[in-house]
């Protein structure tokens, strides 16, 4: 099995130019391909891509949300099982590696954090930089490819694959890419490769429509070490006010639409932020490890109050 059978001959053939466009792109290093798979197999993808309830959609909170994924992508059907034999081959690996300049990529059989993806109408993703090492083995995550299949998408619908130099900073981003029907993104992931998507609004005659994507996530067992840092989750930025929000601007309703939203959206980070802070305090005081922790603190703030009374 190789990938020579799924990937678009004229692709294949363009290994150079994919590779100056990836090591030359801003505002980190991408390349866009166009017609990655051959026709009448992302159209088979495409046809067993999986209901939107088969998938994980829902949130932590419990509740149903906009976005499902299936990581269990080799049960979807026989492309999807193709798919997952071709990705792992080393001609494939090495195929990825020569567009960018990546050796020694590994293919991730657990589809941790990927698979299909699949986006509802009012769904959202905040600029982000994605989790750093594989979350069970000592892998540096280096690259996301990710393939779109939406036959009909307008860039009024928001969606659009944001890449951003700074989201702390910029109220836009650098770079945004149309989410097109076997359009092919390959961008490596560092601590500066922020993205995301702006949320979704579809229009009321489109009800059936949804963002589909199949995202495909590579590793190496090293990295140079100015690349590499401490183990870290996804780090996610909300958006910040658009530039047109100035003294004696004057809100329009899209305005405050839109600040609402910001506002919403900063509470509900902080909430979960605040949440996921309290479940970690109330495990540390469980077990052995918490009973000795507790001991040590109560120890230490004695002996701040023994030399607070000198």
């Amino acid at each position: 099995m190789s990938h020579e059978t799924i990937v678009n001959p004229a692709v294949r053939d363009n290994v150079g130019s994919h590779a100056r466009a990836f090591a030359n792109a801003q505002p980190f290093r991408h390349v866009v391909i166009d017609d990655f798979f051959d026709r009448a197999y992302i159209d088979e993808l495409l046809r067993e891509f999986p209901a939107f309830e088969r998938g994980n959609y829902i949130g932590d909170d419990g509740r149903p949300g906009g976005k499902s994924t299936v990581d269990a992508m080799p049960q979807l059907g026989p492309a999807y099982r193709q798919l997952d034999e071709v990705i792992q081959t080393p001609a494939f690996l090495a195929y990825i590696g020569r567009i960018t300049g990546i050796e020694g990529l590994l293919y991730d059989p657990f589809y941790l954090g990927g698979g299909t993806h699949e986006n509802r109408d009012g769904q959202p993703l905040s600029a982000h930089i994605d989790f750093n090492y594989h979350p069970s083995e000592r892998w540096h995550r280096r690259l996301n490819l990710i393939v779109y299949l939406n036959h009909e998408w307008e860039e009024s619908w928001g969606g659009l694959l944001d890449l951003y130099r700074d989201p702390y900073a910029d109220p836009e981003p650098a770079v945004r890419v149309m989410p097109l029907f076997n359009r092919c993104v390959i961008f490596e992931t560092t601590e500066n490769s922020w993205h995301g998507f702006q949320q979704i609004t579809l229009p009321a005659d489109r009800p059936g429509l949804s963002r589909k994507s199949i995202a495909l996530y590579f590793y190496t067992k090293d990295r140079s070490t100015d690349e590499t840092t401490g183990r870290h989750t996804t780090h996610y930025v909300n958006r910040q006010l658009p530039a047109h929000f100035s003294a004696g601007h004057a809100l329009t309703a899209e305005d405050v639409s839109l600040l609402h939203d910001l506002i919403g959206a900063r509470d509900g980070q902080m909430r979960m932020l605040y949440e996921e802070n309290s479940r970690l305090l109330q495990a540390q005081d469980k077990g052995f490890g918490g009973h000795v922790l507790y001991l040590m603190k109560r120890l230490y703030m004695r002996y701040r109050r023994r030399m607070a009374k000198g």
